[in-house]
């Protein structure tokens, strides 16, 4: 009896705890000034969440001093953030993330958000992972759904699992904030307002240079030339195709439209194609306007990738495929086949529209 007693005493204790955690925050990833555009999509997202609870919306920026920093917010105003907390200090100019965790931390234990959402990008990812850890949070990776579950007031994160052959949703019940990643482009982007207007409230980081162990020595840029995350226009191979020779009919079929070249995993363990062009869950996820996938038997691992297009077309030979249980247009038939005669009628109707 006294033992019961303690565990209801010690679950009164949490749920008053976790009571006092008002609010949806969203890390704006910022470089360069430039802003990564998961962060508009998670405002958008983290509007619809706050919006059901009943709560404010906003952003947190982290950065080296400039007018720039400004500029980001008020953008985030623009997308549905009722407000700012900002941290300016040169030591934030490049990411690292002993300062940024601290940053983070810091402004989550003073004003003590319910969720926060980051993108699951590279340095998303590594802060996301430090930050729960050091707040001995739950965090919920890679998600491709988030909804608050009324009944238990909590957010619900969806997210593949067991190799992307199932989808689960997670309750961090017992923590907070509530943190989850959401990759690239899985969110929708919400519509800009820029009539709307917000608070910001700037913090002091209170670090000093020698209390970071990691120091910058140079900074080398990536030239990435694949933007998959961001083509309107996508066609993509699997190994239905058969042979790597048979690629060439994707990358005809691209350039006639003018379309980013895509593939499944199985391509890229084959070496047909490099990772940066494989899509799904242990790849890229795109919205584009069309989507053609060639050849791909449209597993939950692909799905989850290209859920968001506003035009997917199949072709396989395959009936059964699971593709076709979501594509809007689908062709059952020999891909080798079927691939260049559909490239010659595209090639056609541009050369009728140009003409």
């Amino acid at each position: 009896m006294i033992e019961s007693s303690r565990l209801s005493e010690r679950s009164v204790e949490i749920d008053e705890r976790i009571a006092t955690y008002k609010g949806v925050w969203v890390f704006i990833e910022t470089d360069c000034g430039h802003t990564n555009p998961v962060s508009w999509e998670l405002i958008g997202e983290g509007r619809k969440l706050a919006d059901t609870l009943g709560v404010e919306v906003w952003g947190v920026i982290l950065s080296a001093p400039g007018d720039v920093n400004y500029d980001v917010a008020k953008d985030a105003f623009s997308y549905g953030a009722d407000g700012v907390y900002l941290i300016e200090d040169e030591i934030l100019g490049d990411y690292r993330t002993v300062p940024y965790t601290k940053g983070l931390t810091y402004l989550v234990n003073k004003y003590k958000p319910e969720i926060l959402l980051l993108g699951a990008t590279i340095l998303g990812r590594d802060l996301a992972g430090a930050v729960a850890t050091t707040l001995t949070t739950g965090l919920t990776a890679d998600c491709t759904g988030l909804r608050i579950d009324v009944e238990s007031n909590s957010m619900a994160a969806t997210r593949p699992t067991f190799g992307g052959s199932l989808l689960c949703t997670i309750h961090t019940l017992k923590a907070r904030p509530q943190m989850a990643t959401v990759r690239p482009r899985v969110m929708e982007m919400p519509i800009k307002k820029n009539n709307r207007t917000g608070q910001i409230v700037n913090v002091n980081l209170g670090m000093k240079e020698e209390d970071i162990i990691t120091k910058v020595v140079d900074y080398i840029r990536g030239q990435d030339q694949i933007q998959l995350a961001f083509s309107d226009f996508i066609v993509s191979g699997g190994r239905g195709l058969g042979k790597i020779e048979n690629f060439r009919l994707i990358n005809e079929l691209a350039t006639v439209l003018g379309a980013e070249v895509g593939g499944s995993l199985p391509l890229v363990q084959a070496g047909w194609i490099d990772s940066e062009r494989q899509i799904g869950q242990t790849g890229k996820t795109v919205r584009p306007k069309l989507y053609i996938a060639v050849g791909i038997s449209g597993a939950i691992q692909h799905r989850v990738g290209i859920d968001g297009a506003n035009c997917i077309v199949a072709i396989n030979s395959d009936p059964n495929a699971p593709i076709f249980d979501f594509a809007h247009y689908g062709i059952v038939g020999d891909a080798i086949k079927i691939m260049p005669s559909l490239t010659e009628a595209f090639r056609n109707r541009i050369n009728q529209i140009v003409v």
